[in-house]
């Protein structure tokens, strides 16, 4: 089971007692704003979400990791690697992405997970360059994409929703941790 370990974090593969949590966070919109057109996940289209990331992990080797706080065993979100199936442009660009509970927000979880999400893309995974692709307007998330040392590289308008997109990649031969 591929699990890595910060010093504030467990970024593991899903479990049942995940489902609930998750939902919690998906359920609040102020989370899920950001996300896809913006709509909230009930409990039955989070569990959609997890089997989804978890057959990406079969299929490609990699997906979103739950993200569980060290100390308390909290689940706090997500983060993690996926096909950016939804922006055909991107590919075959694999796309670094995280999502916390409100909660979280604020004291350097996303940061922390997406720094091990990039050693895990390039030390384990083999990978020569990861994308991030925000919702403009989206400062938290361009903070942590900042954060990363990701560089902006183009706007994109999504192909669904038809709103604006920010695509910033890092080459993670060049990355420094």
């Amino acid at each position: 089971m591929t699990e890595i370990r910060t010093p504030r974090l467990i970024l593991r593969r899903w479990t049942d007692d995940d489902l609930a949590p998750m939902a919690d966070i998906n359920a609040d919109p102020v989370v899920m704003r950001w996300i896809g057109d913006g709509s909230v996940l009930d409990l039955d289209g989070t569990a959609e979400e997890i089997e989804r990331w978890e057959e990406e992990w079969d299929d490609e080797g990699f997906g979103l990791f739950a993200v569980e706080l060290l100390a308390s065993g909290e689940l706090a979100g997500c983060a993690g690697l996926t096909v950016p199936e939804f922006l055909p442009e991107a590919l075959p660009d694999i796309a670094i992405s995280w999502r916390f509970g409100r909660q979280y927000w604020g004291q350097g979880y996303a940061s922390e997970a997406a720094q091990a999400v990039l050693e895990f893309a390039l030390q384990d995974r083999g990978l020569d360059r990861v994308i991030a692709i925000n919702r403009l307007g989206h400062e938290a998330s361009e903070n942590v994409v900042r954060k990363l040392g990701m560089a902006f590289e183009r706007e994109a308008t999504h192909p669904e929703y038809g709103h604006a997109l920010t695509v910033h990649s890092i080459d993670l031969t060049e990355y420094q941790g």
